[in-house]
């Protein structure tokens, strides 16, 4: 039971960072329509700025501060200079241009940063709570991750449910030209998607990378899980991004824990083939309706 347990809360831990990253995915879906396939190498290189700054100033919050400008800064200068050359009715070259902008990226990370492994700090404590005789896997730096994925889901649901800025962000992703007769800067209003997107797949980039190993690749296999989560709950959900999260940590995490990690990578796709087969529009997407 003991086993079961951690395995669990492990799970639920590992989940946090996937819910970060598939939220980052829903934001840039519903402020572009867009599926940036870079992310995670976004991600990954301001983590970089971040581990400087930490090994500068010994502060791991001040490195989380500076990942998070750097990624506000990377993806509004992204959609200016390169995505916003392709053209707003080219999505098969939005998407080329983000998997050239992952490799890229990640190749620029090798060369300015290095290709070795790289230690990055925690924001606090890697051991588990003790309950009487027992300690559970539940760490202090779980925690500030769970918190961190809810204050996310908070913020992006208010952003898109109940603020004028949210609104105009969908309406400039659905029909810019309507919008723009409308009075939306729809140039604006994209330039920001990506720019709010990128925060927060900084976010999920130093939440992953804390506590353990950072290399130009480190973020493939949550680009992987993170992209899982994000179709399981619906690319159009945030609180399904969370959930879809969630159940990819949990069930990696069982399939870790009493079957082998070597059968990871053939869950996740599993997970995902299923998905498509069952519900390709996510769990939690809801049925589009249109007044004719």
């Amino acid at each position: 039971m003991l086993q079961f347990v951690n395995t669990l809360l492990t799970g639920l831990g590992q989940g946090a960072v996937y819910a970060a990253f598939a939220l980052a995915l829903v934001l840039i879906w519903r402020a572009t329509r867009v599926v940036n396939f870079a992310q995670g190498a976004m991600a990954a290189f301001t983590t970089y700025l971040a581990l400087l700054v930490v090994e500068a100033t010994g502060s791991w919050w001040v490195g989380l501060l500076t990942a998070l400008a750097s990624g506000v800064v990377l993806g509004a200068g992204v959609e200016r200079v390169v995505v916003r050359r392709v053209g707003p009715h080219n999505e098969l070259g939005a998407v080329i241009v983000t998997l050239g902008l992952f490799v890229a990226l990640q190749a620029l990370a090798s060369i300015l940063f290095g290709a070795q492994f790289r230690s990055f700090p925690a924001p606090a404590g890697l051991e588990g709570f003790p309950i009487g005789d027992v300690t559970i896997a539940l760490t202090p730096s779980m925690l500030i991750t769970i918190g961190a994925v809810a204050v996310v889901l908070l913020g992006l649901v208010a952003l898109f449910r109940f603020t004028d800025v949210g609104l105009r962000m969908r309406a400039s992703a659905f029909d810019g030209e309507v919008a723009r007769l409308l009075g939306v800067p729809v140039g604006r209003m994209l330039t920001l998607g990506w720019a709010l997107a990128a925060l927060v797949g900084s976010l999920a980039g130093v939440l992953i990378a804390s506590g353990s190993l950072v290399w130009p690749a480190y973020m493939d296999t949550v680009i992987v899980n993170g992209f899982v989560a994000a179709v399981l709950g619906g690319l159009d959900s945030p609180g399904g991004a969370v959930v879809g999260g969630l159940a990819m940590g949990v069930i990696l995490a069982l399939v870790t824990g009493y079957v082998g990690s070597d059968l990871v990578p053939l869950a996740a796709l599993a997970v995902l083939v299923a998905v498509l087969l069952v519900r390709p529009q996510g769990l939690f997407a809801r049925t589009a309706a249109r007044r004719v």
